[in-house]
């Protein structure tokens, strides 16, 4: 049957019902539906036996009018019952009830050889147990299969006269087997229908999750903010949810979307052509995304759009757009950038101001022995002998006209030539020992000088990227601590491999890495209750990056508090303020490297990990 022809059918049918009717369960409306057409069918049988009334032999039309007029009015009474009633139970009773007794009383009162296998009689246990169950049909079915296999060769035989059971094979065994085919089919009926509200059961089970999941997902497009929009292959709006439908009158100054529109004609001409365009493309079959601006009420908002296509097997028959308002994240991500710059620059000036106090105290610790130098000569000046070599001048210049006399008859011209000798001498040995403080003067200016012409190489560079020597950038960083680790009772082991590649790093940024590692390795075995203080600096490459470790066997970091190590703020020393690791780790980063520590618990020793790309400059970084 065509879709058409079986449209205009069950259309039929349905006039018949009332609106009620035509509301009721599936189930229970398509039973309606089998009771009124299978009386309109019956009825179009009856008629067809009333015309041929005529071709019957005399004696049998009598009886066969008043089964088929009482038929008839069966038929119209179970019509009235359609009507009147919500339930099928009552009209489909009385369908198979007349249909049976109709059947049982013509096989009875005709005598029709053979009548009782004709095929009308196998829509009684169709029927009788679609409408009314396989119990309620079984009593139906199995009063015409008796009837056939026993009952009505009984009555057409003599009513009781003394004959064999089976007298005339053929007939009885034919009747016997109608009988036990209308048992069949009872059986196939109650098979087909058993399966079939298996079906259905599962059925509704699956529209019911189905429901479910439709209302779930209904809810969750109802409920967000996101704008969701459902297209059909002509790009006729299917559905719009309320994020969607405010932001349009937000755009549009109120225009509401209506499923059936285009959507183009509802988008502000601006964006008509950018929508279209990924339209095509997601009808395409292409999955796009994209972000635009648009004008919210006068102010400018980005909102991040997906064109998603709709498929039926290989065919796109729709898309779908996703719209979110990335204005707010936008403005975070604005924010948090500047955050991070100026968190940069802060550990940018904490590096320099921890690299400023090594300078410091390394440049105040040279002048120190500057000033000591310097008090020294200070001293020898003032103690000088110098002043006793005037005197004796002055003697000379008192006597000068008797010089000779004086030197060999006065007792202090005598005294003075050894006197002189003495002073010449005491003079050599202060010359001598100034001189020497001298040197050592001058050697604390140049080591000063040193410091501060290396902390301004260092700063210079900063932000350039260049080719480092590793071994060389560590020696700078112990220098610029300004601390003697053997003073300290501190042991210190360089274990560098034998070849070092160089890196192409941000020199100030690694120095500022390495001086925040050996300042807290130094912190860490000064603490109280650490024996045979130890540090220990590797360098060595590993496949195309570089590590740099540097160990020690200090007062060790606790299992719960290493992966914390690296949060802003967090510090595990009383006078710490918890930014350089963070701002380490920030650079490493940036330099495209990693920052990691590794601590086996308290008083175990630490060691922490700087990972580095190792590349090389272009011919034109190498230029600039």
């Amino acid at each position: 049957m065509s879709l058409g022809l079986r449209s205009w059918w069950l259309r039929c049918l349905d006039e018949s019902l009332t609106a009620e009717q035509r509301r009721l369960p599936p189930d229970e409306l398509g039973r309606l539906r089998v009771v009124v057409g299978s009386v309109g069918l019956l009825l179009l049988l009856d008629l067809a036996y009333l015309a041929m009334l005529p071709f019957h032999p005399p004696s049998q039309r009598v009886v066969q009018a008043l089964v088929l007029g009482g038929n008839l009015l069966v038929s119209l009474g179970v019509l009235v019952l359609v009507r009147r009633m919500r339930s099928p139970l009552l009209p489909s009773l009385l369908l198979c009830g007349s249909l049976a007794v109709s059947l049982l009383l013509a096989s009875l009162l005709v005598e029709l050889p053979g009548g009782v296998v004709h095929g009308v009689y196998m829509l009684v246990p169709l029927l009788a147990v679609y409408l009314l169950g396989a119990r309620r049909g079984f009593v139906f079915t199995a009063l015409l299969a008796f009837n056939a296999a026993f009952l009505h060769e009984f009555v057409h035989s003599g009513l009781g006269q003394t004959r064999p059971l089976f007298a005339e094979p053929r007939l009885s065994w034919s009747n016997f087997t109608a009988g036990l085919s209308l048992m069949l089919g009872w059986a196939l009926s109650w098979l087909y229908n058993t399966a079939r509200e298996e079906v259905h059961a599962e059925l509704r089970r699956t529209l019911q999750t189905l429901r479910e999941s439709e209302g779930k997902l209904s809810s969750l497009i109802e409920s967000t903010d996101d704008v969701v929009l459902s297209l059909d292959a002509r790009g006729r709006l299917v559905m719009a949810n309320p994020g969607a439908q405010q932001l349009f009158a937000r755009m549009t100054d109120g225009v509401v979307l209506v499923p059936g529109n285009p959507l183009l004609s509802r988008c502000p001409p601006e964006l008509r052509e950018w929508v279209a365009a990924r339209g095509r493309m997601a009808l395409g079959g292409q999955r796009v995304r994209a972000e635009v601006d648009v004008l919210v009420e006068g102010r400018p908002r980005t909102v991040d759009v997906l064109f998603n296509p709709v498929r039926e097997g290989e065919r796109v028959v729709g898309l779908t757009l996703f719209g979110r308002d990335l204005t707010e994240r936008k403005r975070a991500e604005l924010q948090l950038g500047e955050v991070h710059r100026s968190l940069m620059d802060a550990s940018r000036q904490a590096g320099m101001a921890e690299i400023a106090t090594g300078v410091l105290h390394n440049v105040g610790n040279t002048l120190n022995s500057v000033n000591v130098s310097a008090s020294v000569v200070m001293e020898r000046l003032r103690d000088s002998r110098v002043s006793g070599l005037g005197r004796a001048v002055a003697l000379l210049r008192e006597n000068e006209a008797r010089l000779g006399t004086f030197l060999s008859e006065d007792t202090r011209g005598r005294q003075l030539p050894a006197y002189l000798e003495a002073l010449s001498l005491q003079l050599a040995q202060e010359r001598e020992m100034m001189q020497e403080e001298m040197r050592r003067l001058v050697q604390s200016v140049d080591h000063i000088r040193s410091v501060v012409s290396m902390q301004q190489r260092h700063a210079r560079f900063s932000g350039a990227m260049e080719q480092v020597s590793i071994p060389a950038l560590l020696d700078d960083a112990l220098r610029l601590l300004a601390v003697s680790f053997d003073r300290l009772g501190i042991e210190l082991r360089r274990e560098y491999a034998a070849e070092v590649p160089t890196v192409l790093v941000d020199r100030h940024k690694l120095l500022q890495i390495l001086v925040n590692l050996l300042s807290n390795a130094r912190h860490a075995l000064l603490e109280e209750g650490v024996e045979d203080r130890r540090l220990t600096l590797r360098v060595e490459s590993w496949g195309e990056r570089l590590r740099i470790s540097v160990s020690d066997n200090g007062v060790g970091i606790a299992p719960e508090v290493v992966p914390r190590l690296f949060s802003q703020g967090f510090t595990t020393k009383k006078d710490g303020h918890g930014f350089g690791l963070h701002a380490s780790a920030l650079a490493a980063r940036e330099m495209g490297g990693q920052l990691s520590c590794a601590s086996e618990g308290r008083y175990r020793g630490a060691t922490f990990t700087l990972e580095l790309p190792m590349g090389k400059l272009t011919p034109a970084e190498s230029r600039v």
